[in-house]
């Protein structure tokens, strides 16, 4: 099931699917950064207000913005 990476809680993690429609300008910087289809990421931390949250990808820390973690189809994986 796809949602966007603003929807997951601390300590999930998932696998990116791709970019929501007409996120043109932020879809770029977020490539740049490493996002890509495919690439594994896991929530560490959200601020109190929800913005931003900081992700783990490809062995760095990276905290997004409320609206650059809207933009990002993510594809949740279940532990088991």
């Amino acid at each position: 099931m796809k949602s966007t990476l603003r929807d997951m809680a601390v300590g999930e993690t998932a696998i990116i699917a791709g970019y929501t429609k007409g996120v043109t300008a932020c879809r770029e910087k977020l490539l740049s950064m490493g996002l890509t289809r495919g690439t594994v990421i896991t929530v560490e931390r959200i601020a109190p207000m929800g913005d931003p949250m900081e992700i783990q990808v490809k062995g760095f820390a990276l905290s997004l913005r409320k609206d650059e973690a809207s933009a990002l189809l993510v594809e949740r994986r279940i532990e088991s």
